[in-house]
């Protein structure tokens, strides 16, 4: 049987059990074989395959935009972003992570889309020396897991396209 509680009277977790979490959430996606991950605070939306309308003229990383309920959404393929080989021809089994950045919305190509890892802040190292450059420059760091590494992307670097241009 629940207890009445009186008008006014505050509900749930006292302020000493609201503390800082030493765990940090990401949406675990897999890119070239390789597992990465996002952190889940700033994706709005998982999508499966999607109808891309190319744009002309735009950088080889930029696949196109596709429309997410009415919005249009530039699209980026992670793969070429990371200088990894492009999709085979045909391949239209790619997934979407979207994310916001500067007001905008790109849509994440990636092969697959994981699950959500929850996973200890002090587990968190920085960015091996042996790490690609390329990759090295839109990571924030790695946690070692049981089987793999999982490269933490950085999703305002990645969506930087003006330090491209300058290199």
């Amino acid at each position: 049987m629940s207890e009445l509680v009186p008008a006014g009277k505050r509900v749930g977790p006292s302020r000493q059990q609201l503390q800082v979490s030493d765990q940090n959430q990401y949406v675990s996606i897999t890119i070239g074989g390789q597992l990465f991950g996002i952190p889940v605070l700033i994706v709005h939306d998982v999508l499966g395959p999607q109808r891309i309308t190319r744009i002309p003229l735009a950088p080889p990383e930029v696949a196109g935009s596709l429309n997410l309920r009415g919005r249009i959404v530039t699209a980026i393929d992670v793969r070429l972003r990371l200088g990894l080989p492009k999709r085979d021809v045909g391949d239209d089994t790619a997934m979407s992570v979207v994310v916001e950045h500067g007001g905008e919305f790109y849509s994440l190509m990636v092969d697959a889309v994981g699950e959500v890892l929850m996973l200890s802040t002090a587990e968190f190292e920085r960015n091996p020396a042996t790490l690609d450059p390329r990759w090295r420059d839109v990571s924030l760091g790695i946690y070692r897991l049981d089987a793999e590494l999982l490269v933490i992307l950085d999703v305002l670097r990645l969506l930087d396209f003006s330090r491209n241009e300058a290199a």
